[in-house]
């Protein structure tokens, strides 16, 4: 098996497996150095990770057989031109779904009722004591929670919503739409509202965003968008940063057009647009929705068996481009 480089470590038991199965290099590399790395032929397999980025350019002179990325997106990657290449990628897909759910709830009820606002107000010295008006914040209880997109994370949201008394309505697939059976629906038959798009932005006190990056949800939510919402109402992103036209939030956001926005995905990731760090309404976290050290482990164990199937000349568990086993 040829060797394996990976652009940086994965917990454990990811590293230990990749060890075992054959030799293994960590190289930390910006883009060229990357580009250069894997046309040189002298490793199969690409142990990736999101910020890694594999465009047509790259991946023309590439000589891999593989990407294993860290992570359920690959938005990284140009799936087309990997599999024009003969370059098989996978990803770690099922095991954040829970996780990243319980990080969208964690950003509705702390957007709501300002709880980083309130976590600064006690730590500065300002709390003297109760007082009835003081940072007072939005119900979250009795009101409407609307799911663009309608996957595993929006299902595992909706979940937990209902259990905190919201109404909950859903677009599985915005800015357009498609029909859904009572039986895809399940469990959530006769409990959740399929809506068009546009009425899920006129009608959610907290709208939140579960799609996939495409070239039709780039900027899904744009001024256009913004300005449609509720007023006022809480924008929440746990899916991709650029589904979200971050200059229009900003804007949006000051202007008090909605009430607020709860975001652990940057449109320029780990850049932030200017003027966002300094809102008040806001909660802004740095990309935690599948921090846990079980979701984290979990992920590590599929990246790496990917990898080393795809270094044997295997299928890996997890293909996404299956296409190009065949080439």
């Amino acid at each position: 098996m040829s060797k394996i480089l990976v652009t940086t470590p994965i917990p454990a038991p990811g590293m230990d497996i990749l060890a075992a199965a054959g030799e293994v290099e960590v190289l930390e590399l910006d883009y060229d150095r990357l580009a250069e790395r894997c046309a040189s032929g002298e490793y199969s397999v690409v142990v990736s990770q999101l910020r890694d980025r594999f465009d047509a350019a790259l991946l023309g002179s590439a000589r891999i057989t593989g990407i294993s990325n860290y992570a359920v997106g690959f938005d990284n990657i140009d799936i087309d031109a990997a599999t024009a290449r003969g370059i098989t990628v996978a990803n770690t897909p099922g095991v954040l779904t829970d996780s990243t759910a319980d990080i969208a709830m964690l950003l509705i009820l702390s957007t709501a009722r300002r709880v980083i606002e309130a976590d600064h107000f006690v730590r500065s010295g300002a709390f003297t004591g109760w007082e009835p008006e003081l940072l007072l914040g939005s119900d979250v209880s009795g009101q409407v929670l609307g799911l663009a997109g309608f996957g595993r994370i929006a299902r595992a949201t909706a979940r937990r919503a209902l259990g905190f008394g919201m109404t909950v309505k859903f677009c599985p697939r915005p800015p357009s739409d498609r029909a859904v059976t009572e039986s895809e629906l399940g469990e959530f038959a006769g409990r959740v509202e399929h809506v068009s798009w546009e009425e899920l932005v006129a009608t959610s006190d907290f709208l939140s965003l579960h799609v996939p990056l495409s070239e039709s949800t780039r900027h899904l939510v744009d001024a256009e968008v913004l300005w449609a919402m509720k007023n006022p109402a809480i924008l929440i992103n746990t899916a991709r940063g650029p589904i979200v036209d971050e200059a229009e939030l900003v804007r949006a956001l000051r202007e008090r057009v909605i009430a607020g926005a709860g975001l652990d995905v940057y449109e320029e990731e780990p850049t932030l647009t200017p003027g966002l760090a300094g809102l008040p309404n806001t909660v802004l976290l740095p990309h935690v929705g599948s921090a846990t050290v079980s979701v984290r482990s979990e992920m590590a164990r599929l990246c790496a068996e990917n990898a080393v199937a795809m270094a044997r000349g295997a299928v890996p568990p997890h293909p996404v481009n299956l296409v190009a086993q065949a080439g």
